[in-house]
């Protein structure tokens, strides 16, 4: 199946031949990446799979793009830019609709798969438009409760499946930010698995296996 036009440009790979409206999983890159970085997981996913991996819309000098601008020199370390974030949230959910349509998606199986800046904003996504979304595999992230939708927590939200995992010597995103995502989602009853492993900002083999075994059985 040849590339379609969506929101945002993107990698894709077909699910195996004569799968009719097969399951997707979009791919949400970390800040100062892009659309080859998780996409490098594709071959060794299950291949029943669409995958479509999006490149952010913010670009960034001398290469990378971002979902939305860190200001790094503010008091508390960081600073995230909530306006461009929520807009790129939605524009996310709109890329989920469109890639559904031009690829002929199951529409009731969408896993959305981050890294860092990708997981914040994918958790932002499942979260803001949950009918949109069956699974998040959020590597490396947090939970920002400022660029939720106002209202979130009275969706309906007892059909998401999280899988979170951190590394537990992570120098960008601290691991205590991490922890707070499983009492998060638990208290909003949303079933998750959340795993540390003894690395940096990145995803250890360990990890890699584990999040694919966890989606092999939320497929």
């Amino acid at each position: 199946m040849e590339k379609k036009q969506l929101p945002l440009q993107h990698n894709y790979k077909a699910p195996t031949a004569g799968i009719e409206n097969a399951p997707a999983i979009i791919m949400l890159h970390g800040y100062g990446s892009d659309e080859n970085d998780l996409f490098s997981f594709a071959d060794a996913l299950p291949n029943t799979y669409h995958i479509i991996s999006l490149k952010a819309p913010i670009p960034m000098q001398p290469y990378g793009n971002a979902w939305y601008a860190i200001h790094f020199n503010n008091t508390d370390g960081k600073f995230s830019d909530a306006e461009q974030a929520i807009a790129s949230r939605d524009l996310v959910a709109n890329c989920i609709d469109s890639a559904i349509e031009a690829y002929n998606l199951d529409q009731k199986k969408i896993t959305l798969l981050g890294f860092s800046q990708g997981t914040i904003l994918s958790f932002a996504v499942a979260l803001s438009y949950p009918e949109k979304v069956k699974n998040v595999i959020g590597l490396s992230g947090y939970v920002n409760e400022d660029i939720l939708k106002d209202g979130y927590e009275s969706k309906r939200l007892d059909h998401l499946r999280v899988y979170s995992s951190h590394g537990s010597v992570d120098q960008v995103i601290p691991v205590q930010w991490a922890r707070k995502t499983k009492p998060f989602f638990e208290k909003l009853n949303v079933p998750i698995v959340y795993s540390e492993f003894p690395v940096g900002h990145g995803v250890a083999p360990q990890n890699f296996m584990e999040f694919k075994q966890w989606l092999e059985k939320h497929s």
